[in-house]
């Protein structure tokens, strides 16, 4: 084995209330019944995945007054989910989106040691934040913190549950082992901040990896910099191997003000995969299953997202309207929005007439994810080039088919990746920490005493 060759490290995304699920095709199965997530992640345990990754909604989408139509279906919470699954599986990180706009710093810290505890070490945090009040209507502080104020409180959240993690460290700090109890008082976590008044105790011992690891995905210059400051590892969407490798190159740039390291910060892609037994064969496939996620209905439902109007009259298969944006985006709600209607539109028209595109072939093109068509060889290939070239660290894999979409990719690309030398052919650790070669936040020989 090439052992001077960077090691790619893959995620399995759990298929959902997105566009990349097809939900029409014969071989999906259920989002809700307990086989379907267990079937992935025993999967991905068997591809030696680094960990299994669970996306979050808070609220059904809605568009036009209705529920949207790839949220009908809805899932189980999250945390429910990932604990069920620690009980099935051995080696494989269990990762969960968790908003902290709308939960509390104990509650976290409580539920992922939690967790960490159950899954020895495996538990991972997606850190994700919100300004959307629709969503915000679900819970009982409502819809009430401006965007501004998002990544502060999320930077105050984190800095309060790692407060609580670490409070588990103290030196005062006994634990019976065998009878599993503390037989020292807690510290206690006391601070006032602009978002949380705390003061409490922490009933949980030093969970195996410390703290969970902590993901976090968002890509403006904020969310970079929380996390450069706050994460493990950075969930993105960047398409081409040219604006993968600026965006790592700025990420791991941020590190060192914040007394890091490069290697302490993986960079993981979301990425979608097409496999056939010819490079052709992989390309049909591939049209075909973009032509199922974006239907002639679902089309005009992403143009109406951006134009902010009913746009029910347009042939999807025709050019784009030639009227302007309103501006309006209550027609969908529940929905992040990250640019300005008008220039998308501007971007859109002009994409559309470059390439003769009509609205259907428009939004399949830019509601593609960064994508791997071609037969195993050839993905492994370009997977490996990702990583090596430095785009990437390695990538989250999102399958169009729940939940049997990894298993081609386990039973064919692994095995390449492996013979590349630029994939494990086993886990030589056990906690997620250890699967990312990351650190420990602390001193193994300092902590938690048992008596």
């Amino acid at each position: 084995m090439h052992m001077s060759r960077k090691q790619i490290h893959l995620a399995a995304h759990f298929p959902g209330v997105n566009n990349t699920t097809v939900w029409s095709d014969p071989a999906s199965k259920s989002q809700i019944d307990f086989s379907s997530f267990e079937h992935l992640a025993r999967t991905a345990e068997r591809g030696l995945f680094d960990f299994f990754f669970l996306a979050e909604g808070l609220r059904l989408r809605e568009h036009r007054g209705k529920i949207h139509d790839l949220d009908v279906v809805g899932r189980p919470d999250t945390l429910t989910v990932l604990n069920a699954l620690a009980g099935v599986t051995t080696h494989l990180g269990l990762a969960g989106t968790i908003n902290t706009t709308f939960n509390e710093p104990y509650e976290l810290a409580r539920q992922f040691s939690s967790l960490d505890h159950l899954s020895d070490g495996r538990a991972a945090w997606n850190m994700v934040t919100s300004s959307d009040a629709f969503t915000g209507e679900n819970f009982r502080r409502g819809g009430y913190l401006p965007h501004s104020e998002r990544y502060v409180r999320a930077g105050e959240l984190i800095g309060l549950a790692r407060q609580f993690w670490d409070s588990g460290q103290s030196d005062g700090l006994v634990v019976d082992r065998e009878r599993g109890i503390l037989t020292t008082e807690p510290p206690v976590v006391q601070e006032k901040t602009s978002q949380f008044d705390v003061r409490g105790q922490f009933g949980l011992p030093r969970s195996p990896q410390g703290h969970p690891v902590l993901l976090q995905a968002g890509d403006s210059s904020d969310g970079r910099e929380f996390g450069a400051a706050n994460a493990d590892a950075i969930f993105t969407l960047h398409g081409s191997i040219e604006s993968g490798q600026k965006f790592y190159a700025d990420v791991k740039g941020r590190l060192a003000k914040y007394g890091r390291e490069h290697a302490d910060l993986k960079v993981l892609p979301a990425a979608t995969f097409v496999l056939g037994d010819s490079p052709r064969d992989a390309e049909e496939k591939a049209r075909h299953i973009r032509e199922q996620q974006v239907s002639g209905k679902t089309a005009i439902s992403f143009l109406e997202q951006t134009w902010g109007r009913d746009l029910s009259e347009y042939d999807p298969d025709g050019p784009l309207p030639d009227v302007e944006p309103t501006g309006d985006a209550s027609i969908t709600r529940g929905k992040a929005r990250h640019a300005d209607p008008r220039d998308v539109a501007k971007a859109w028209r002009e994409k559309a007439e470059a390439d003769n595109l009509s609205i259907r072939e428009l939004i399949i093109e830019v509601t593609s994810r960064q994508q791997f068509v071609g037969t195993a060889s050839q993905v492994a290939s370009e997977i490996d080039r990702y990583v090596q070239e430095d785009a990437c660290d390695g990538f989250i894999l999102v399958p169009h088919i729940t939940p049997g979409g990894l298993d081609e990719f386990v039973d064919t690309v692994v095995p390449e990746l492996q013979e590349r030398g630029s994939f494990r052919t086993e886990y030589t650790g056990h906690t997620l920490r250890e699967h990312l070669s990351l650190k420990h936040p602390y001193d193994r020989t300092e902590g938690v005493r048992a008596s």
